[in-house]
C-alpha cells in the first residue's frame, strides 16, 4: 500500500501555472503507476494525466494535453503535475492516485489516493 499526500495547489490567474507535488511513501511507489485525477464541484472525478513505473510512458487527459506535464522522481517517492496555460475550467480538487497500469486509466484501476489539493483558476 502507498500513502500519498498532495501540495502546491493555490489560486492563480488564467494563463499562469502552477506544479502539483505528490510525497508518496511505501515500499511499492517506485514499481507503481502513478495517476492524477481531478474533481470539480457537482461533477465526477476525471482522469487527467498518467506515468508509468519508470516515467517513460505517460498519458493525458486531451482537455490538458500539450499544457500540463507529468513526471516523477522514484529516488524522491514523487509525483509531479506541471500545469501550465490553466484556465478556469481546470479548477478542482486535484488527486494523485497509485494503479497497476499507467495505460488504464479509469477511477477504478486506481486503488491508493491522496487527500486532494484545491486548484483555483480565476478569470
Amino acid at each position: 500500500q502507498v500513502q500519498l499526500v498532495e501540495s502546491g495547489g493555490g489560486l492563480v490567474q488564467a494563463g499562469g501555472s502552477l506544479r502539483l507535488s505528490c510525497a508518496a511513501s511505501g515500499r511499492t511507489f517506485s514499481s507503481s503507476a502513478m495517476g492524477w485525477f481531478r474533481q470539480a464541484p457537482g461533477k465526477e472525478r476525471e482522469f487527467v494525466a498518467s506515468i508509468n513505473w519508470n516515467g517513460g510512458t505517460t498519458y493525458y487527459a486531451d482537455s490538458v494535453k500539450g499544457r500540463f506535464t507529468i513526471s516523477r522522481d522514484n529516488a524522491k517517492n514523487t509525483v509531479y503535475l506541471q500545469m501550465n496555460s490553466l484556465k478556469p475550467e481546470d479548477t478542482a480538487v486535484y488527486y494523485c492516485a497509485a494503479g497497476v497500469a499507467a495505460w488504464r486509466t479509469g477511477v477504478s484501476d486506481f486503488g491508493s489516493w491522496g487527500q486532494g489539493t484545491q486548484v483555483t483558476v480565476s478569470s
